[in-house]
């Protein structure tokens, strides 16, 4: 018999099972990128998001004669054009493993995509913009539904992980050892950001990313939620400073897993590279991640070709690559181009 499918919308009373489809998709396809309830629930009140209109579910009844999740997907909006003055669409979603082969896939992206040329097109009008997507691991079933939907993999990302553990006497988690025991320049202290230093970090995050690829000005709003959310770890993240207070490097981070320390974003200004700050504010966070006893493991992404040579430094640290997956994109000319 034939599956019946239910087509919505994703409400705060879905997040249980969202959580549940996002951790299944996690698992089966390697992504390891695991969600909680209350995480989902945060994205939904994003000012940004119009849940009613850019997301969509899809149920299928299950053998115990509820409805189950069996796919989702979200359209969002980039706040900024990025440095090249393109406007990216986020998009993002999954099916569950045994509803694949259907056509759900299909139908899904054709609906974000259809939403996320609309947001572009009244927010950016004649302005080109792209379609951002996961394109999982190497000959992952992702990977191969983009590209025959003229996706082109735009960048590769290496998922890194470090364990920890701590000796009170001789650690190899310690800033000192991590850094080989290298000097902070005069006048440079690394410490936890503090509430007041929201605006700081955040024009330092400006600064640092400006010549990244696919980085764009941050949304001071949206900078404000990540600052504020549930998932942020303020007490093992670390921030380097001057003299006069100004934020020259930081190593900002999360958690969304049991015991395990996500780093969401590493930086240094541009006047301040090449003095080994970035090391040391990742090495302090090591650190505090590691005498706090609440840690594993720490984990980050990075560009595989950062021009900060990211990976290498990483790899001075302790990390490892545990994983390679790919960043995805489709271009669109704006409607008064064609």
């Amino acid at each position: 018999m034939s599956t019946s499918y239910r087509w919505s919308t994703l409400t705060t009373a879905d997040t249980a099972a969202w959580a549940e489809l996002v951790n299944h998709l996690a698992v089966v396809d390697g992504t390891e990128e695991f969600y909680s309830a209350e995480d989902l629930a945060e994205e939904l009140e994003d000012p940004h998001l119009d849940p009613a209109q850019d997301t969509v579910a899809v149920w299928a009844d299950s053998q115990s004669g509820t409805e189950e999740l069996v796919a989702f997907g979200v359209a969002r909006l980039r706040q900024s054009l990025d440095h090249e003055g393109n406007a990216g669409v986020p998009l993002e979603g999954g099916v569950h493993m045994e509803h694949r082969g259907g056509g759900i896939g299909t139908q899904l992206m054709q609906k974000l995509e259809a939403r996320g040329a609309q947001k572009a097109t009244d927010r950016y009008p004649g302005v080109q913009y792209y379609f951002a997507t996961g394109g999982g691991l190497e000959e992952s079933s992702a990977r191969i539904f983009h590209l025959a939907r003229g996706y082109q993999v735009a960048r590769y990302f290496n998922l890194m992980s470090r364990p920890l553990s701590w000796n009170q006497t001789d650690s190899p988690d310690s800033a000192a050892a991590s850094t080989g025991g290298r000097q902070l320049p005069e006048g440079v202290t690394v410490r936890a950001p503090e509430e007041g230093d929201e605006k700081a970090v955040f024009e330092a995050h400006a600064a640092a990313f400006v010549d990244h690829w696919g980085s764009a000005p941050p949304s001071p709003s949206v900078w404000h939620e990540t600052w504020t959310s549930r998932s942020n770890r303020a007490a093992v993240s670390r921030i380097a400073v001057d003299a006069s207070g100004t934020v020259l490097a930081y190593a900002l981070c999360g958690q969304w897993v049991d015991r395990e320390l996500y780093v969401n974003l590493v930086g240094t200004v541009p006047a301040a590279r090449g003095n080994g700050l970035g090391s040391a504010v990742l090495a302090h966070t090591i650190e505090a991640a590691a005498s706090s006893g609440d840690y594993d493991d720490i984990e980050l992404d990075v560009d595989s070709e950062s021009l900060t040579g990211a990976t290498r430094l990483y790899e001075r640290l302790g990390f490892a690559v545990k994983h390679t997956s790919a960043a995805m994109r489709r271009y669109q000319q704006p409607a008064d181009k064609h």
